[in-house]
């Protein structure tokens, strides 16, 4: 399942600069989490690293974005065969 970001963002820039995939963007006036490239670091870290760095712990699962580990590998490996 992909990440999502509440409004508790501090819009701190922790987070996006820890993403592999770039799935994480600067909005106003919270970040917000691609769902087609989160893989929730799948393919990279062991778990989330936005999800280690946030100090305010506002980075869940998002709900309406729900995928496998299977299928989070899958994206991963899509994404890796387009670079």
């Amino acid at each position: 399942m992909a990440l999502k970001i509440s409004d508790d963002c501090i819009a701190c820039d922790a987070c996006r600069e820890e993403c592999p995939n770039e799935a994480i963007e600067e909005n106003d006036p919270i970040y917000i989490i691609d769902s087609d490239r989160c893989t929730e670091c799948v393919g990279h870290y062991d778990e989330p690293q936005c999800i280690a760095v946030c100090p305010v712990d506002c980075i869940t699962s998002d709900p309406d974005s729900v995928e496998s580990v299977e299928e989070l590998k899958f994206k991963f490996q899509q994404m890796q065969e387009e670079e």
